[in-house]
């Protein structure tokens, strides 16, 4: 199957579902197992690591270019909304929000944020809860600071401010600033 031009460009930021925003670093053309593939080469900076896609295997893995300014906003307010945790058992909560973040659709990974955030006056999550926490919102991070021009840790405490300000109307107090 002859492949149409690049969808994306060296240089471009890219998202890929199960690994989060990626840079365009090359575009190649290999032969493997005596087929022509055309691919690009994805550097992930934060997990020191590098990806060849096809050209062909892009639709069908999930990737895409970073998200729109309209999904942006929409994310954002999603972390204002009120955390919404099934009465389910973790396993199951679990694997729920493992399939949200890996998904790559920025509101999801949203909801996966609001929903585990506790403030500093709440009890403790557990060790599992922390870590599934912090990759939804490093991988929201991500994407915001590359779509902002920042860095990550200056995108995550904005997203981290949000929620400090809107946590507290839906944990029975009311904010102290």
């Amino acid at each position: 199957m002859a492949s149409n031009a690049a969808a994306f460009d060296v240089g471009d930021y890219v998202v890929y579902p199960k690994h989060g925003v990626g840079r365009v670093v090359e575009l190649q053309n290999e032969t493997i197992a005596g087929m022509q593939l055309e691919l690009y080469v994805l550097r992930f900076e934060k997990e020191r690591m590098t990806l060849r896609v096809p050209f062909n295997k892009v639709e069908a893995i999930g990737m895409r270019k970073l998200s729109s300014d309209k999904t942006l906003r929409e994310a954002m307010e999603t972390l204002k909304g009120r955390p919404r945790v099934k009465r389910t058992m973790w396993s199951r909560r679990a694997q729920e929000y493992e399939a949200k973040i890996n998904s790559g659709d920025l509101v999801s990974i949203a909801e996966v944020t609001r929903d585990l955030f506790r403030p500093e006056d709440q009890p403790e999550q557990s060790y599992s809860e922390r870590q599934i926490f912090e990759a939804a919102s490093s991988r929201l991070a991500r994407e915001l600071a590359a779509m902002e021009k920042t860095d990550e840790a200056a995108a995550l405490e904005q997203i981290l401010g949000v929620l400090r300000e809107h946590a507290p109307q839906y944990y029975g107090q009311g904010s102290d600033e």
